[in-house]
């Protein structure tokens, strides 16, 4: 997810994800439809090529294809919310009634992440950005 990233504000959307079965041809539309800036990164560690939405100067998002494991799920947009504490939110979030879909997990450089639902269904990923709590 970028190089430089401040640290965003609890509860503050800051990150746009795309799983698509064609990200190239993704990447085309977006980029022709709203003048996206498209950065490919070199993640060692990355099952695919992870491609990240530059507008203006500033991050805002990703468009990653999809893999084998993902079966038939449709491409698919995902927000990501920064959270001061990913463990602490998923606690809650079970304590609300929501669900947990993938639990936290550290991204290497990046931060700790984890899938949630709300009681009605709906999906989010919740993050604790890299040295938030240095």
């Amino acid at each position: 997810m970028g190089e430089q990233h401040t640290i965003p504000t609890h509860g503050s959307f800051c990150w746009n994800e795309l799983g698509t079965k064609d990200a190239e041809a993704a990447k085309k539309f977006y980029a022709e439809l709203l003048g996206w800036q498209l950065k490919e990164c070199d993640a060692d560690d990355a099952p695919s090529v992870y491609t990240e939405i530059v507008v203006g100067d500033k991050q805002v998002g990703g468009i990653y294809k999809m893999g084998q494991e993902c079966g038939d799920a449709p491409s698919q947009w995902m927000p990501y919310i920064a959270v001061d504490d990913v463990d602490d939110s998923v606690r809650r979030v079970w304590e609300l009634g929501g669900k947990v879909c993938v639990p936290p997990t550290d991204i290497p450089n990046v931060g700790r992440f984890s899938v949630v639902s709300d009681p009605t269904g709906a999906t989010i990923s919740l993050i604790t950005m890299s040295g938030a709590h240095n």
